[in-house]
């Protein structure tokens, strides 16, 4: 069962030139910088999910996407297998616990997470 948001994902062209737009434009503060693997997390208020912007050069196929939370990604990605979703690969490692993505029928992508 999805539970809630998790983060949202942008691509970014120029990580520099977006995080200058994000952090001085937009006035939002960085939730974590993992500038070195390709992605800049900015927080938003109060809230939990973050905006995450994903370099394409480290991402080339990145797409926007929302992720949201469940108990158990491995017992999710079976029951949504079966149920017909065509997932993007098999549930990977994170540092918070495992993801996974896949996209609705008309090419949205989403993911799912957990915190284990």
């Amino acid at each position: 069962m999805m539970k809630s948001y998790d983060n949202f994902f942008l691509k970014t062209k120029n990580l520099k030139e977006s995080r200058e737009f994000y952090e001085n434009m937009l006035g939002l503060s960085i939730k974590f910088n993992f500038q070195e693997k390709g992605m800049i997390a900015f927080k938003v208020g109060d809230e939990e999910p973050a905006i995450i912007l994903k370099d394409v050069k480290t991402f080339p196929d990145v797409k926007p996407t929302i992720w949201v939370v469940v108990d158990d990604v491995k017992e999710e990605y079976q029951r949504l297998k079966q149920k017909g979703v065509e997932f993007l690969s098999e549930p990977f490692e994170i540092h918070t616990g495992m993801a996974v993505e896949f996209e609705d029928p008309s090419g949205n992508r989403l993911g799912i997470t957990d915190y284990k």
